[in-house]
């Protein structure tokens, strides 16, 4: 397989080609095909941003329709029937049945694009310029986003300076009882304390990228609590945990609070295409006309892909319940496989959003998503030292032999690496 032209003309910043150097040609629910016909199980989708897999057929017959038809492609934020039916539809069947009133503003099409209007809009309402992040959070690479990113290997390549962000230790940051929002509450309770004070705290409740940390449901309670208390606005960054990766449509679901602003992108489209979304508390909306706009906020096809997917899969209860059930597939067999190497592995995670931990420095992680790949199986890595192996199967449950199947190799791969320890 000639990868020659990627290598001669594309910017050294290509980075998943390097750990998966195949030219992938089709894709189908949970498989992917590569040029040569080599098959591969995806646990990987898109970053997250193929949640529903590939080319779901249900949402791929009216993205066709919708195409056939010379319908509206592009449309800034102008009114289109898409757009209608994608707002209907997502409050019919997210917002009002969760006691939601969220004012949807749509931004350009990626998360960093909702990131960087959420932090915006957080520092007009509030008229401060401060933001509390978290370490080993992700939020994207743009300059405002890459602020609020922990991880150096990203902010050293801003080439200016990330200013207006203060870094808190997340939850379980130093074990698994020291109270980082009672710390949070001393720093800004104290006026010597020289934490500058915040217009917003942006937090994820699974840091995917930055090594499945997952925040506990009182962790996440106790700070709404006291950015409420405070009047500090409280950002959940969905963007990779969101869109039914942990179980529920949103993760903040199950700690029973409701954020002032929320981020949304990567599987909102239902198949893969560019769309991103601020959610936000009505008084909150103090935007002018056209003060945060972009070219690409009025994507149709997208915003059809989104309302299918939602009339599809959100409409029933059941749904959530499957996700939920086959996480436990997936926790069940990941535990399996630590509790055959106790001294090596540890899980964490939540939903369908899964990492074996291994230490920093072993290179455990590396090795068992390189075999995995040689064996059939699309699944990356995380974390500051890449020493999470993060499994991000399709939420689906039509690919029951598929998902079994990739455990199966992904237990394979770490009994060879951990064999090649010795």
């Amino acid at each position: 397989m000639d990868l020659t032209v990627f290598s001669e003309l594309e910017s050294e910043v290509r980075s998943y080609i390097r750990s998966f150097p195949v030219i992938f040609d089709r894709a189908r629910g949970s498989l992917v095909w590569d040029e040569d016909g080599n098959e591969y199980i995806d646990f990987f989708c898109g970053a997250g941003a193929l949640n529903y897999g590939h080319n779901d057929p249900i949402i791929k017959e009216q993205v066709i329709d919708y195409l056939a038809g010379d319908h509206i492609q592009h449309s800034l934020d102008m009114a289109t029937g898409a757009k209608k039916r994608f707002l209907e539809s997502f409050r019919d069947i997210i917002l009002t049945p969760r006691n939601l009133a969220y004012r949807l503003h749509f931004t350009g099409p990626t998360g960093a694009n909702a990131v960087e209007a959420a932090l915006k809009l957080a520092r007009q309402v509030t008229g401060r310029r401060s933001v509390i992040a978290f370490t080993h959070g992700f939020h994207g690479v743009s300059l405002g986003a890459l602020a609020a990113t922990a991880n150096d290997k990203f902010r050293a390549a801003a080439g200016v300076s990330l200013g207006d962000v203060t870094f808190h230790p997340y939850d379980g940051y130093f074990d698994q009882t020291t109270d980082t929002v009672a710390q949070l509450r001393t720093l800004l309770d104290d006026p010597g304390s020289g934490l500058d004070f915040p217009a917003a705290v942006i937090v994820e409740t699974v840091q995917g990228e930055g090594g499945v940390n997952v925040a506990r449901a009182e962790w996440l309670r106790a700070l709404a609590a006291l950015c409420a208390e405070k009047g500090i606005l409280l950002i959940v960054d969905e963007i990779q945990i969101g869109i039914g990766r942990s179980g529920d449509f949103f993760s903040f679901e199950e700690a029973g609070i409701v954020p002032d602003i929320v981020t949304l992108s990567k599987s909102l489209s239902g198949y893969g295409f560019p769309m991103s979304l601020v959610l936000l508390k009505p008084e909150l909306d103090i935007w002018q006309p056209g003060v945060h706009s972009g070219t690409f906020r009025g994507n149709n096809v997208a915003f059809v892909g989104a309302a299918v997917a939602l009339e599809t899969y959100w409409r029933d209860p059941e749904f959530s319940r499957a996700v939920h059930r086959r996480a436990g597939i997936v926790a069940e067999r990941l535990d399996g496989i630590v509790a055959k190497h106790p001294e090596h592995l540890a899980r964490r995670g939540r939903g369908l959003l899964q990492g074996l931990v291994s230490a920093p420095g072993s290179g455990i992680a590396t090795a068992v998503s390189r075999e995995s790949f040689a064996n059939g199986l699309i699944v990356e890595t995380s974390g500051p030292f890449s020493e999470v192996l993060k499994l991000m199967p399709a939420i689906v449950d039509d690919e029951q032999d598929t998902l079994t199947k990739g455990l199966d190799i992904i237990d394979a791969a770490v009994d060879a690496t951990i064999a090649n320890l010795a």
